[in-house]
């Protein structure tokens, strides 16, 4: 699997799946889920819609409708209160649940955001980490053959070459 990371706009990424940082809701919200809403057209909101919602830690996938990418995964990252409620876990159990739904349907590439480190406040310097880990530990099992990070700044792209992703 060749894992890599770079500052990016996620929703023109040709992977067969980008990964939204969703809510429980599955409705269009702020930062990388309104982009990816804005950019699928408003058939995606309706395809969230009809899921209903998505625990904390798990993931859903729809169509990417108007977006280059084949599916949207939409992962529920936690909100970060300060380390001590499971926040880690979560993290983790939510892209590896993305991952596993990559595999469920055979796909071959896939985008991620750093879930959890915008509004939910999830500090990147650990978030990172906890992301690279968890995809890096699916990777026996998975169909997926490429990875990309998708980065919104600079910053966040050094944070992911400190954990070890590559350019």
């Amino acid at each position: 699997m060749e894992v890599t990371a770079r500052v990016v706009d996620i929703t023109t990424l040709e992977t067969d799946a980008i990964v939204n940082a969703a809510n429980q809701s599955l409705a269009p919200g702020g930062g990388v889920c309104g982009a990816i809403h804005r950019a699928a057209g408003p058939e995606l909101a309706r395809a969230c819609a009809a899921l209903g919602w998505c625990p904390t830690g798990e993931a859903r996938l729809t169509p990417g409708f108007d977006l280059p990418a084949r599916f949207v995964i939409h992962a529920v990252g936690p909100v970060w209160r300060g380390g001590g409620a499971g926040e880690a876990a979560l993290l983790a159990s939510a892209y590896r649940s993305a991952l596993q739904l990559a595999v469920d349907h055979g796909l071959e590439s896939i985008a991620f955001p750093a879930i959890s480190t915008g509004i939910y406040g999830y500090p990147l310097e650990l978030a990172t980490p906890i992301a690279v880990n968890a995809v890096r530990a699916g990777a026996p099992a998975s169909t997926v053959e490429r990875v990309i990070f998708a980065c919104f700044s600079p910053e966040v792209e050094r944070a992911y070459r400190e954990a070890g992703v590559t350019a």
